[in-house]
Order: structure tokens, then sequence, then C-alpha cells
């Protein structure tokens, strides 16, 4: 191994250590955010290594500083003469390095079982990694009384989405008061979405309360949240420990964004599924923002709903086409609604206007 491979490999295993050190400590002080930072340095220095071990780059030419986190995950991913990642492994370090973000820059707040998936996860990828491109077992590297991140992991991402949604709502009821603690947590939920979909702007204040509003009215966690819908997590158990990957759910595939997107993550999980992601006819979508369909329409005119394709879709059944709306187009016209007048949405785009227009 070369010189500067190998010291930045003997920094990756330094901040794993304390990754396992800090969870396994039997106190909360500070414990989900150390555990955070240092698993997200734990990689970069990993995939530095890596990339140098397979005759990389690490430094583009005259640049005074190394390739950052997303630079080193494209060219471990898409780089053909030294390739050692696949793509769902890509969306478990851009997972991880997001909610690092949030910990360190801002607020976030992660369950216990939500919090040991990405640790359980990250620990199974440092080692496959460390294993297809040193041919080395971290475990050589561990302390003899170093214990297993978990004997038991939460291995139903369903389940944990959906308990988690129904602790928001609690929080949100009526004389509860607790929306810095509901926006803290519902930051990670967000941000694990916003890794998985390919969107890695940590999310605002507005579309926290937007994602809270859409869960206390009722709304299906895997609508809300259609990016972890889309994938499941594997395990393989061996001795005291849980091995846990990352898997696609019915052929989902998971696409390489186009480098230079603005706020753009590295790769992507791509709906397959278009009738269950466009799940709104018009009726539903009026009902759901409490507006007669013809108004509803006049706001879609108003804001131009249709020409936003994560929003709206006609969708070809055999020979009947269906316009068809998603949860998104929700969030898009709720904001509408608050930010635009009824009376002038009606007048300008209603059916009064084309009265007018044929008188």
């Amino acid at each position: 191994m070369k010189k500067e491979a190998r010291l930045l490999f003997e920094k990756a295993l330094d901040s794993l250590l304390l990754v396992v050190d800090h969870f396994n400590r039997p106190w909360d002080c500070g414990r989900a955010d150390a555990v955070l930072i240092f698993f997200d340095h734990a990689f970069e220095m990993l995939l530095k290594a890596a990339i140098l071990h397979r005759g990389g780059r690490i430094r583009e030419r005259r640049a005074k500083q190394t390739i950052g986190f997303d630079a080193c995950v494209r060219k471990s991913l898409s780089d053909g003469d030294l390739k050692f990642l696949s793509k769902e492994q890509a969306v478990i370090l851009q997972t991880i390095n997001s909610l690092r973000d949030a910990a360190q820059h801002h607020i976030v707040q992660l369950s216990e079982a939500h919090l040991s998936i990405h640790v359980m996860a990250g620990m199974t990828l440092f080692s496959d990694i460390v294993k297809e491109v040193f041919d080395h077992d971290i475990t050589d590297d561990l302390p003899v009384r170093a214990l297993a991140i978990s004997t038991k992991a939460p291995l139903d991402l369903a389940a944990l989405f959906a308990t988690e949604a129904a602790e928001v709502r609690k929080l949100l009821q009526p004389g509860t008061r607790r929306r810095l603690e509901v926006e803290a947590r519902l930051r990670g939920l967000a941000i694990v979405e916003g890794a998985m979909t390919g969107e890695r702007l940590q999310p605002t204040t507005g579309t926290l309360n937007k994602i809270g509003d859409a869960l206390l009215d009722g709304r299906r966690w895997d609508h809300v949240f259609p990016g972890v819908a889309s994938i499941t997590l594997t395990s393989d158990g061996h001795g005291p420990s849980i091995d846990l990957r990352i898997t696609k759910k019915g052929g989902t595939p998971i696409t390489l964004v186009p480098e230079g997107t603005p706020g753009a993550a590295v790769v992507a999980v791509k709906r397959v599924d278009e009738l269950g992601f466009y799940s709104l006819g018009l009726k539903d979508l009026a009902k759901t923002i409490d507006l007669s369909p013809p108004k509803t329409l006049a706001f879609i005119k108003a804001v131009k709903l249709q020409q936003d394709a994560d929003c709206y879709k006609e969708i070809k059944v055999g020979r009947t086409k269906f316009k068809r709306y998603s949860e998104k187009a929700v969030s898009v016209l709720n904001e509408a609604k608050s930010e635009m007048s009824l009376d002038e949405v009606w007048v300008k785009y209603g059916q009064g206007s084309r009265r007018r227009a044929a008188g």
C-alpha cells in the first residue's frame, strides 16, 4: 500500500473506532452527533485511501485541497479504472454524509432504532469496501475487547418509518407545543428521503412543516417518503453481529445523477411504479387540499403544476389517458393557497375567466 494511502487508511480506522466507542457509551451526551461526525470522517478517509490504492488521484491539477466527499463517491462509483462502489453503497454513503451535515451545522434527532440502522449499514459497508479494495478484514484492526455494534438491529424500514410517523402525529396533537422537537425528528427522516431521491439540500422549516402536516392529516408514510419506500435492507447474521445492506424493491433503479446538478446527490433512487407515485386524481387532490375540483384546477394553472414532472403526469392505460398528481403536488398547492388570494386566482384562472373571454 502506498504511504499516503496507508496513512489515510489508518485515519479511517481511528475514526471508525471512535464510532464504536461513542455508539456503545452508556450516556447520551452528544452521542448521536459524534457517531455521525466520526462515521462521515472515517468514510471520507477510507474512500481517499481506496482511490489512491487503485491508482486514482484525490487532488485536481493545481488544486490546494483534496477532493470532497461527493467527488470521492462519484469517482469510486463511475471511474472505470478504479471503480469499487455500487450504487446501493453510494446511497448509504450519501445518507450518512447528509445526516452528518445536519448534526454538525444544525439540529437533528434520531431515534435509537433509526441511528442503529445507519450504524449497522455503515459498519457493513466499511467492512465490504476494505475487503474489496485492500483484501483485508477490519476485525484484525479492532481491539479484542470491542463489542459488536448491535446484536439485534431493526431490519424493517417500513416498520421504522411507520413508527416514526405515528410518533410525529402524537407530538403534533393540539396542546403539546413540541414543534421544535418535531422539526428535529422530521429533519432526520427528510434527510434520509433526500439522500435516497438525490435531493441533498438540507430541508427548510417550511418543508418540515409540510411533511408534519401531511402526516397529521393521515397521509401514508410511504406516500410522504416515496424514496425510502423504494428500498429495503437485508441481513446476514454471523456470530454476534448482523451485516446490513441496502437493496432495491421490485427492480427499482438507482441512477447516477449528472455531475454539476445544483443541490443533487451522486445517485438517486428512481420510481418505477408510476401509478403508485402519481396516486391522486383531481378529485382526490381537491379533497386533500380542501378545495372544490374547479378551484383546485385554477390553482394548478396558476402555479403551472402540470409542467412539473414531479407533480403531474398523464398515464396511459390501454387507450385511456389519466391525469394524475403526486404527493408533492399537495405540498405545492398548499403552499400556493397560503401565499395567493383564492379570489384573485379564481378570477384569473377559474371558470369566470372563461366566461369573460367568451363574452
